[in-house]
């Protein structure tokens, strides 16, 4: 089990001074800031920390869960402590997902450096190992937690003990069988290659075993024909040429003399199914595949409400991170709610709350800073505005100066289009979606845009919500409106700044009023929001002229104010009228987000996805709630054939093991939403088998999403979560493919998954079952 981690482990200084453990200052706030003693173990995997260099130590943190490492000046944690702690003694470790971060302060510059030298080398070893390499370690991480003795070696009451840690019961017998096999030295003990052949024994693929040998003439090798057969057949890459497959038998074949006699072993087999390339999702939609050329609106934009807040809508914190971890996920609309601030600086906030404040200008240099890291594609910083006259020109400088020439400031050719540019028209551009003054209508109606709601569409979420759904009620008569224009003016906070109003160029926030007075009265340009109630409403109401209208103008959902714990709505009943930014409670995880993660992750992850052409067209006839042909409906079978090293729940519990089952959800209009799932398996999450066939029949194939879940039967209560994987039906490979699945925050389960067989038919034909 040998690798370049283990070499490196024993050869790199900053690595070694790393595992004889450093006291650093753990800080959590201003006022919880105490020394902790860290030591990265021999594993190389793993930092553990005590109270004291001898004292008890416990687990921290997982490189694996590492996703980069940041120094003091970029902490703003730290930033805020700086009259007590030196900033260049600090470093920050951020995780995947919605961990938050470590905040670490060492002794001197030289300590901290060599954490930081330390941490980026093993991240980069870990990022860069391919599915064996991944398996390798995996495999490592075990032994080690098995040798409770750390000797080095494992006895078999050590093996029964760890089979029981990765799910599995067996009969004793057997299990001392494999033991004596794998035990080739005969020592009593399995070390280091013992136990990969052990663990080879145990993980025997017989359903794969028997896929191997229907294809191959002698049970040993799958000839470039037979293995051609194979991917034309039941893979139904029917277009797959001899060079392709060869390509392929190059790829995943161990042996150098089975590559060049062009032949596929049982384990190069294994190692193709186990691949990017025989994953469920179609590799050929990872990269930027779709047209990226058409108006904004053609595009369904990721998008997050209150971006600001890393916790609930009324205490929950404000920080500049939730706009890193929306941008790095991909994320093209973030919000941004700006109130006067103290020494004449705004504020961000969720307001009339108790949550914390952070500064407008230091949301616009994080934004500044990760905008484009993930995706070239436009961002939206979508501004609700609750600031003085003078405030207001404070945003417009700090946008100004800080975004530079990111900041989209003028028309793309400095006339007035007549559709909405391109995300590749505005590669690398900020775009600010605000109200704006008119200055092509007279006074009156310049007032009128005034009067806008500066009070912002969520200025009264936390009232009822039927209070909520005012901000869309038509607005009041001319001269009803006149004198609370009059009354409101004397407020100066309520007038719109012209140099703020300046910046708005394409997206231009007005109300919703009714769909024929957008249609009369408003441009392309314009944009308006409506709360997930009203919007549901109107799909259910009006679902073809919903569709319409997202034909040529831009529309934002976002959640219920009555969501004070930051929970989701499901967006895809919103995708289904074409609305474009459907904005997510991006800090909470679950089967919305699931669902939003999923449907982003293709296309290069970029943000933006190409919508059907039926959500396109401006004549089109389509309607949500009633999809008629000519939809290309299907029919979907799903055989789900086994699983594969599946998570523990518990893993202090060590005599529990996991009795999964599998459910499938389907969701897409309201007619091709669907679930069903499979009998559980008794004792034993290590290599289930169900071998059960689901089907489905799907009207509107271009807007469904699948969502394969992985649960713990529990006869008590509810059955718990123990993995999950969502994708686009039109991203889903046929054949046989596995699923790699995912935890609830998104974060690779390697190496647990699931395997199955996948076929489409064109029409709606056989019968659920």
């Amino acid at each position: 089990m040998a690798s370049l981690l283990q070499d490196r482990l024993t050869t790199d200084q900053d690595l070694l001074l790393m595992q004889e453990g450093m006291l650093m200052r753990k800080v959590r706030s201003k006022s919880w800031k105490k020394l902790r003693y860290f030591r990265l173990q021999n594993d190389g995997m793993t930092v553990w920390h005590a109270r004291q260099a001898r004292g008890s130590a416990k687990p921290s943190f997982s490189i694996s869960d590492v996703e980069t490492i940041r120094n003091g000046h970029d902490s703003e944690l730290l930033r805020s402590l700086t009259e007590e702690l030196p900033l260049e003694q600090g470093f920050t470790v951020v995780f995947h997902s919605r961990r938050s971060n470590l905040d670490l302060v060492a002794n001197s510059v030289e300590e901290a450096q060599i954490w930081m030298r330390g941490l980026h080398l093993l991240v980069d070893l870990v990022t860069s190992m391919d599915h064996q390499e991944r398996l390798d370690q995996w495999l490592s991480d075990w032994f080690q937690r098995g040798d409770k003795n750390q000797d080095g070696k494992m006895s078999f009451q050590e093996v029964q003990r760890l089979l029981h840690l990765m799910n599995v019961e067996m009969d004793q017998e057997y299990a001392f069988s494999l033991f004596q096999a794998a035990d080739t030295s005969q020592s009593g003990t399995l070390e280091g290659e013992e136990f990969v052949q052990f663990y080879k024994a145990l993980t025997k693929r017989a359903e794969v075993q028997e896929l191997f040998e229907s294809f191959s003439a002698d049970g040993q090798k799958l000839t470039l024909l037979e293995f051609l057969d194979f991917l034309r057949e039941e893979q139904k890459e029917r277009d797959c040429t001899s060079e392709l497959a060869l390509e392929l038998i190059d790829r995943y074949e161990p042996s150098d003399s089975g590559k060049l006699r062009h032949v596929l072993s049982m384990d190069g087999f294994l190692s193709y199914l186990c691949s990017k390339d025989g994953d469920i999702f179609n590799p050929a939609c990872l990269p930027i595949y779709q047209d990226m050329t058409q108006p904004l609106n053609h595009y369904f934009i990721c998008s997050s409400h209150n971006t600001y807040l890393v916790g609930d809508q009324l205490c929950g914190q404000s920080s500049v991170e939730g706009y890193i971890r929306a941008l790095k996920r991909g994320c093209r609309c973030v919000e941004v709610d700006v109130w006067d601030g103290p020494s004449g600086e705004p504020v961000v906030y969720h307001g009339h709350t108790l949550t914390s404040r952070i500064l407008f200008k230091d949301v616009v240099a994080t934004v500044a800073q990760y905008a484009f890291q993930t995706s070239d594609y436009p961002v939206i910083l979508s501004l609700e505005t609750h600031c003085s006259w003078e405030q207001q020109q404070t945003m417009a400088r700090h946008l100004t100066e800080i975004l530079g020439e990111q900041l989209l400031s003028t028309t793309l050719d400095g006339v007035l289009p007549t559709q909405l540019p391109s995300p590749e028209e505005l590669r690398r551009k900020i775009l600010v979606k605000g109200k704006k003054l008119t200055l092509e209508e007279d006074l009156e109606y310049e007032e009128e845009e005034v009067e806008p709601e500066l009070e912002g569409e969520h200025e009264s979420e936390l009232a009822l919500e039927s209070q909520f759904e005012t901000e869309t009620e038509p607005e009041p008569e001319p001269q009803e409106q006149n004198l609370q224009i009059k009354d409101k003016k004397k407020k100066s906070k309520n007038i719109l700044c012209p140099a703020l109003s300046s910046l708005v160029i394409y997206l231009k926030s007005v109300s919703f009023r009714s769909f024929t007075h957008s249609k009369e009265h408003y441009h392309f340009y314009e944009i308006s929001s409506f709360s997930e109630t009203k919007a549901k409403r109107l799909i259910k109401e009006a679902g073809n002229e919903f569709v319409q209208h997202n034909t040529w103008q831009l529309s934002r959902v976002y959640p219920s104010g009555l969501r004070t714990d930051s929970s989701n709505y499901n967006p895809q009943e919103l995708w289904n009228a074409g609305c474009q930014m459907v904005a997510m409670n991006m800090q909470t995880a679950g089967l919305e987000m699931d669902i939003c993660d999923g449907h982003f992750r293709q296309n290069g992850g970029c943000g933006y996805v190409l919508k059907p052409d039926f959500l396109r067209d401006n004549q089109s006839s389509f309607h949500p709630e009633r999809p008629i042909s000519p939809f290309k409906a299907q029919t979907l079978l799903i055989q789900v054939i086994s699983g594969q090293q599946l998570p523990k729940l518990n893993k202090t519990k060590e005599g529990s093991i996991v009795d999964p089952l599998v459910k499938v959800q389907i969701f897409g209009v309201r007619l091709d939403t669907a679930r069903q799932e499979t009998n559980y398996v008794e004792n034993n999450g290590f290599n289930p088998y169900w071998g059960q066939t689901l089907c489905f029949r799907v009207l509107v194939p271009e807007l469904a999403m699948l969502r394969f879940v992985v649960m713990d039967y529990d006869w008590k209560s509810r059955n718990d979560f123990i993995g999950q994987y969502t994708l686009p039906w039109t991203c889903m490979q046929q054949g046989y493919r596995h699923i790699h699945l995912l935890s609830k925050d998104g974060i690779s389960l390697c190496p647990a998954s699931i395997f199955v067989y996948i076929c489409i038919r064109e029409g709606l034909e056989g019968d659920e079952s």
